[in-house]
């Protein structure tokens, strides 16, 4: 199990996590974040002993500017970002449009978004400082993450409209799968 600074260590330590992290801080986006499975897989991955990375659909770059608001702005970040790193499966969402796309109501920070993902183990996100040390957001902390439990987020819970979407989720990752190790909780 880690804490917060041997998950930070983890990532520090991985060449091609740093490398995507820096090349994210190249576009100066306010409040950004690479969140998600970037974060959780690479946690599983060393829980479970693997050796190989697990491949990720996407490396989710979010960022929070009320001052452009349009989905053609995101497209031309992932643009920038592909012409860096072109082997990289780049995903740029703007959150404070991302309410819009959610019918939700709006988010106040990349973080407050993070916080309204479907499970706790996937409301993480990490960025670089501007000494490129990483920095760790976990809105419900680490815990579930590191003991391999898969359960909604408050918010979700908070909001059985959305226990459909949780479970159809779950469904569709098929996390299992991959890591055998997961306690996955229904809503």
């Amino acid at each position: 199990m880690f804490n917060e600074e041997e998950i930070i260590t983890l990532i520090e330590e991985d060449e091609w996590m740093m490398e995507i992290l820096k090349t994210a801080k190249s576009l100066n986006l306010l409040d950004w974040w690479i969140c998600a499975g970037f974060v959780r897989s690479k946690v599983w991955d060393a829980l479970h002993g693997f050796s190989v990375r697990t491949p990720i659909p996407d490396i989710d770059v979010i960022y929070f500017d009320t001052t452009k608001l349009n989905e053609f702005e995101e497209k031309k970040l992932e643009e920038k970002l592909k012409s860096l790193l072109p082997t990289i499966p780049w995903s740029v969402k703007n959150e404070a449009r991302m309410h819009l796309r959610n019918n939700v109501e709006p988010y106040f920070s990349s973080v407050d978004a993070i916080s309204k993902f479907p499970e706790t183990a996937t409301a993480l996100g990490v960025k670089l400082d501007e000494r490129d040390k990483v920095i760790l957001t976990a809105p419900y902390g680490i815990s579930d993450v590191v003991n391999l439990v898969v359960k909604p987020t408050p918010y979700f819970l908070e909001n059985k409209d959305l226990a459909s979407i949780y479970n159809q989720r779950i469904l569709k990752k098929d996390w299992k799968a991959t890591w055998s190790k997961l306690i996955i909780h229904q809503i």
